[in-house]
């Protein structure tokens, strides 16, 4: 069975790479894979981890 987290990033406007990259990382540090990211127009609405639930 997996579990996932939906979280919304704070970017800002510099370096959003950078810090896409170092909010990936941390989260997969906790043992969460990139399911999806959702966007619209103006950029991005939310990102969609997964992970199995019982570790």
């Amino acid at each position: 069975m997996k579990e996932y987290r939906v979280l919304k990033p704070k970017l800002g406007w510099k370096d959003t790479a950078k810090k896409m990259e170092e909010f990936l990382n941390m989260n997969a540090k906790e043992g969460w894979s990139l399911h999806s990211i959702n966007t619209h127009q103006h950029g991005i609405l939310n990102v969609v981890f997964e992970r199995e639930k019982y570790r």
